[in-house]
């Protein structure tokens, strides 16, 4: 199965796992030290270093199979006419008469403060697919029900 990410994504991914890559060496170093003060059931140190150890390595685990896994959708033949991930929309809330611009990203890329929001969001889920002038009603998790109307879809 593939996971669809932009190239901000993937760029964001490989940063982060520069990142754990080098948290990992820093991990071992810690790990050897520890090792060389001698009984190891006793050390602290060293037990938490090998926890912190392995949920880093199962990170980069994660991270590299998601990259190797995924396609990018920028510059992908895609119904440029139909809102998809990676699409910027302007949206006007028809309960708040406000307009509101989203750009559609994986969740690893969603940063709301920036307009950033995640595919598998309510509002996301319930506007992919439609096409500029459509309007569809979506229920979010509050309960309340807003509708939105497809002003622009950019790529």
């Amino acid at each position: 199965m593939s996971d669809y990410l932009t190239r901000e994504g993937i760029k964001k991914l490989n940063e982060e796992l520069e990142k754990l890559r080098a948290e990992k060496a820093e991990l071992n170093k810690e790990i050897e030290d520890a090792r060389s003060q001698g009984d190891l059931k006793e050390n602290a140190g060293y037990q938490y270093a090998k926890e912190k150890q392995n949920l880093v390595i199962k990170r980069i685990s994660e991270i590299e199979s998601r990259i190797k896994n995924s396609k990018i959708v920028d510059g992908l033949e895609i119904n440029k006419e139909e809102v998809r991930i990676g699409a910027t929309v302007k949206l006007y809330e028809h309960l708040s008469k406000k307009e509101i611009t989203y750009k559609l990203v994986s969740s690893d890329e969603a940063d709301p403060a920036s307009g950033k929001i995640s595919v598998s969001t309510p509002i996301a889920q319930g506007i992919l697919g439609l096409k500029k002038g459509e309007k569809k009603k979506v229920v979010l998790p509050n309960g309340i029900t807003k509708e939105f109307e497809i002003l622009s879809i950019d790529y």
